[in-house]
């Protein structure tokens, strides 16, 4: 096992002299791993379009299940997951994450190729397909020990839009893949990934390593619990992350639904993810120059003027407004989702004296937000489906969210910009959140 024992990424000539190559070295392994979880996670998501036309007619409301079910399993993963790196070690958790995204690949592959193959086995292909979402919290929380404090926020940053990207990866290769040679086979939407997991696996084995700091320690874990900082960021993280991934996940569909003679553009729905993505480590960057805080409170206000947009493209069926209001809507997620994380850790070294108790906090609290964030996800892809059923619009869930989006504002400022709360705690400012 590639286990280290003396890390101290903070002391510039440790960093300088071997800290940074080998941070480097399994960053670029974890981005890896954790972009193949996030292509597996959101498979369903460009499948479900296409089940029609190989003889598999679901409801609407059947459809949104297959979209909720693989969230849904993703958010509660992600707390075990962060919970594994301290047990197992980033190495071997990263080499035995990766490994298990064959299963839903193998299960799809089953599913579409079986003539009258039931519901209930598309949704426990779905569940499974929920793997893929619990590498996140692993993977950020084992890269978040790596870096120093000054450099955790474009490390991290860049980690989860490596792993984002994903969701763009799939949704622009699965439409082409599948139709190749004649008719559409849905199997190869699986069997695509399968030699880039096996990959992905050796690589984590042979070339990462995992820091003895990393182990468990448990009184910062219930210190993390009990902080009402770690429930906070949780919320704001579901305006952000939950607002990518559950876009992500609907997207395609609500095209097809909302706009159905435009649903040649299902093809481009990968734009978002893809650019919302590329915006997470601007995000990390922004937040380590101008403050973690003041870069999500722009973000939700962008947000609501992003609603607002998709709204008025409803009522108006004007589909350039709604692709440009939604690819609004993934950029400013995306920032959100850098400029949060990177709140997190700048949190917590105000909260501890002790350094290593102080990260530990920091990466138990990675697991919780990312969990309650793609948690988020599933509340985003229900209110579009009660929506959808029950009114026949989207306009009563875009009001929802917006309102939602109204109280993230809300509450970043009174946390967090409140001139009484630098008064009362200066520590906060300086510590750049």
């Amino acid at each position: 096992m590639s286990w280290i024992d003396h890390w101290e990424p903070e002391k510039p000539e440790f960093w300088e002299s071997k800290g940074r190559r080998i941070a480097r070295k399994n960053l670029a392994f974890s981005i890896l791993a954790e972009n193949l979880g996030f292509s597996v996670w959101v498979l369903m998501s460009i499948v479900v379009v296409s089940l029609g036309s190989v003889g598999f007619d679901f409801s609407v409301g059947q459809q949104f299940w297959l979209l909720i079910v693989p969230n849904l399993v993703g958010a509660a993963l992600r707390v075990p997951y962060t919970f594994a790196v301290p047990r197992f070690g980033g190495r071997a958790w990263t080499t035995i994450s990766a490994g298990l995204l064959l299963i839903p690949c193998a299960m799809l592959t089953y599913a579409v190729s079986t003539p009258g193959t039931p519901y209930w086995f598309f949704l426990l292909t779905s569940a499974a397909m929920g793997l893929g979402g619990g590498n996140f919290s692993s993977s950020m929380a084992n890269i978040s020990f790596f870096y120093p404090e000054g450099k955790k926020g474009l490390a991290l940053g860049l980690n989860a839009a490596g792993g984002n990207l994903g969701v763009a990866i799939t949704q622009l290769l699965v439409p082409i893949v599948i139709t190749i040679g004649t008719g559409v086979n849905l199997a190869y939407a699986a069997l695509i990934w399968m030699p880039f997991i096996v990959v992905a696996t050796a690589c984590a084995w042979f070339f990462m390593d995992s820091l003895t700091q990393a182990k468990p320690d448990g009184q910062s874990y219930k210190l993390a619990l009990s902080n009402q900082h770690t429930w906070v960021m949780s919320f704001l993280y579901i305006g952000t992350f939950g607002s990518f991934i559950g876009f992500s996940f609907a997207f395609p569909s609500l095209i097809k639904l909302a706009f159905a003679d435009h649903k040649g553009w299902v093809a481009l729905a990968f734009l978002g993810a893809l650019i919302g993505s590329v915006a997470r480590p601007l995000g990390g960057w922004l937040a380590d120059r101008i403050g973690g805080a003041k870069v999500t409170l722009g973000t939700f206000v962008g947000l609501a003027i992003g609603t607002l947009g998709v709204i008025l493209s409803v009522d108006t069926k004007n589909f350039a407004l709604f692709f440009g209001s939604f690819i609004a809507l993934f950029v400013l997620a995306g920032v959100g989702n850098g400029s949060t994380y990177r709140m997190i850790p700048a949190i917590f070294r105000t909260q501890s004296a002790d350094d290593k108790s102080a990260k530990r906090q920091a990466a138990a609290v990675v697991g919780i937000a990312g969990a309650i964030g793609a948690a988020g996800g599933v509340l985003v892809n229900l209110v579009f489906k009660f929506s959808l059923e029950g009114s026949k619009t989207l306009t009563p869930a875009l009001t929802a969210i917006l309102v939602f989006y109204g109280l993230c504002l809300a509450t970043t400022w009174w946390f967090y910009l409140r001139r009484t709360v630098f008064a009362a705690r200066p520590s906060l400012a300086h510590a750049g959140v």
